[in-house]
């Protein structure tokens, strides 16, 4: 193991190589790596198999950098001072620590329960959507071309690291991507029927949840089975991470019902 390098300009390359990281989506594809914040999100991406290339550290984390490089012995240390470290994390209480990290290619396979997310613009909402279908044991994560970018470090941060946990497919192209599931895609609707808790959710399936304003598009609607979600109080409608956690956990509560049943 190398000795870390310390950074103490911003007209380091290295620096400016994580910076941009950091700010700029068309590095993180064109590179094919992120940035992860603090140990917890490195603890899942690297119990998950995802590759590190190094571990960044401020001097007061330099200990927990060093446990990290001797298991770790072929990544990198980089030492940065405080207000370095500041312009590199979207968080107001910086972790000390971060990590870069190879963004994993999602397997090719077909998904007993997947979620499909249409034009979803915020990353916080987005990973938190991420985080509920993990939660809720989805396989799989389809994202529109017009959703936020599912690896950026506010996504990641808002997923609280679950992109690691399931299979996402940036770019996808939603109604070809019904059209090959196993299972129905369900779509919540205002005002029609069945009711989320008559459909049969125990087999393969899938749910669609579209733009927090907007909602999903006619083309994705038309391809997916319409109902509603039972609101006996006087709000009209739902967040969408909140719907998402009402529907997906719905198919939670089946599956426990019915401990035969597939997922």
């Amino acid at each position: 193991m190398s000795a870390p390098k310390a950074i103490t300009s911003r007209a380091n390359p290295v620096y400016r190589e994580i910076r941009a990281l950091f700010e700029d989506k068309r590095v993180r594809r064109e590179s094919g790596l992120t940035l992860l914040d603090g140990e917890h999100l490195i603890q899942l991406a690297r119990a998950a198999g995802a590759r590190l290339s190094r571990i960044v550290a401020t001097p007061a984390a330099v200990g927990k950098m060093e446990v990290w490089l001797d298991s770790c012995p072929d990544v990198e240390g980089v030492i940065v001072d405080a207000d370095l470290f500041r312009s590199l994390t979207p968080t107001r209480t910086p972790s000390g620590i971060m990590a870069v990290v190879a963004i994993p290619q999602p397997r090719q396979r077909i998904p007993e329960f997947s979620v499909l997310l249409e034009d979803i613009q915020d990353p916080g909402n987005l990973g938190a959507l991420i985080r509920c279908a993990a939660a809720a044991g989805a396989q799989a994560v389809y994202l529109s071309p017009g959703c936020s970018e599912a690896w950026s470090p506010k996504a990641l941060r808002g997923g609280q690291g679950a992109q690691f946990l399931v299979d996402i497919h940036e770019h996808a192209a939603l109604v070809e991507v019904v059209s090959n599931l196993p299972g129905p895609c369900h779509a919540a609707v205002l005002g029609t029927a069945p009711s989320l808790y008559e459909l049969d959710l125990k087999g393969p399936c899938a749910f669609a949840f579209g733009n927090e304003g907007a909602g999903l598009g006619d083309a994705l609607l038309s391809v997916c089975r319409p109902f509603t979600i039972p609101m006996p109080g006087r709000t009209e409608s739902l967040n969408v991470a909140a719907a998402a956690a009402v529907c997906l956990f719905e198919r939670v509560r089946q599956l426990a019902a019915s401990p035969g049943a597939s997922g």
